[in-house]
């Protein structure tokens, strides 16, 4: 398998080392706007605008927080950080927007990476509380965790890729607490998960319908990609990140052939400096945004799964993100905070297609996951990390 490219550079230790110094420099620049109110998801030329505590997204921005604060050590940060915890408590506590699966989303950056960081209670029961949540979106009938609406509701009776990332709080919560059913679910899900959204051509579908009659397999479809066949960026780069922590937390043999399948996928689409347009069918020329999150939270997945795996395919791993990386930090990043108070420009959120059902926004914009991902991905670069996921 082709896990590198030879006439790509690699990002230095130097390099790592300033991207990050810019990186934390822009957060603390944003800390006045967002200590009391979270950060949108997306950017409107260029510039994020604060939100209430209400989105999917919201928990990126204090992981972002995080992550500084572990660079420098700055006890700004972890004070401010601190105020938005109390926030994600209150959320989770007066069930704010919180009938959806993405938990691990908003509760593992923001919660668990402070509880992990600070030993903060609060931190701790609104990330036990989350991981509660997300076990009441679980359907024995096909054993899955459901991603969104009414549950039990034939058109909602679906998972997504994404859903990956969002199950390690519940192996969090698992051994935090000892309770065993956190693991038992996250497990389940993810087994159902891998089956069924990794297509034969190892591409990876956006959404997929369970029978909520017989609890099997209906059909994939997307949301968010460019038709229901196609390869969605950012949701290849989930499966990529997503079969790397599903191998993580079961070590099961065919987690990893996946996610040697999907990364094969992901690298035989991308355009020559290795960033992806929004969705895999495009792969040169044309007018299509790129998706920068897509290829920071890739570039996730090979750093943790190179934690895994043998001497030479870890080597591999490495330089496929250190390459990927650099061609971000060269021609993505943001350079000027006159010209944006974001970290990565080029990220697409919601792109609208003929064949597709989502809302057009965020596109080529800076996008909160995609900031967050660009610094977890140089934080690997720069030290051994103890992950939050």
């Amino acid at each position: 398998m082709k896990l590198s490219f030879p006439s790509r550079p690699c990002i230095t230790p130097e390099e790592v080392s300033a991207a990050l110094d810019a990186a934390v420099g822009q957060v603390k620049r944003n800390l006045p706007q967002f200590t009391y109110s979270c950060q949108n998801h997306s950017s409107v030329n260029g510039f994020y605008a604060p939100c209430e505590n209400n989105q999917w997204t919201c928990g990126f921005w204090p992981g972002e927080i995080w992550l500084s604060y572990e660079y420098t050590g700055d006890p700004v940060l972890k004070y401010a950080a601190l105020i938005l915890v109390e926030s994600f408590l209150h959320r989770i506590e007066n069930r704010i927007e919180v009938d959806h699966h993405d938990m691990g989303f908003l509760y593992t950056p923001s919660c668990v990476a402070a509880y992990k960081l600070t030993g903060s209670r609060d931190a701790r029961k609104a990330a036990v509380l989350a991981a509660d949540r997300l076990l009441g979106r679980f359907q024995p009938k096909g054993r899955f965790l459901q991603a969104w609406g009414g549950m039990g509701a034939k058109e909602n009776y679906r998972f997504i890729i994404d859903s990956l990332l969002n199950v390690p709080l519940l192996y969090w919560a698992s051994e935090e607490t000892g309770n065993g059913r956190y693991r038992e679910i996250a497990r389940e899900h993810t087994e159902t998960c891998l089956k069924y959204c990794i297509r034969p051509d190892n591409s990876t579908c956006h959404t997929f319908f369970m029978n909520p009659e017989t609890g099997g397999p209906d059909h994939g479809a997307t949301c968010q990609g460019y038709r229901d066949d196609s390869a969605w960026a950012r949701g290849q780069a989930w499966g990529v990140y997503g079969t790397a922590l599903s191998y993580r937390y079961n070590r099961r043999r065919e987690y990893h052939d996946m996610f040697r399948r999907v990364t094969q996928f992901y690298l035989s689409r991308l355009p020559q400096d290795l960033v992806p347009y929004w969705d895999l069918t495009f792969t040169s020329g044309g007018a299509e945004p790129r998706d920068s999150s897509s290829a920071s939270i890739a570039a996730c997945g090979f750093l943790e799964m190179a934690g895994h795996a043998e001497r030479e395919e870890a080597e591999d791993l490495r330089t496929l993100a250190k390459q990927i990386m650099k061609s971000l930090f060269d021609r993505y990043r943001v350079k000027d905070p006159e010209k944006s108070n974001g970290l990565v420009l080029h990220g697409t959120y919601s792109k609208k297609s003929p064949y597709n059902t989502c809302t057009p926004e965020g596109v080529d914009e800076c996008v909160s996951w995609g900031d967050y991902f660009y610094m977890e991905a140089l934080t690997r670069l720069h030290k051994d990390w103890d992950p939050y996921w």
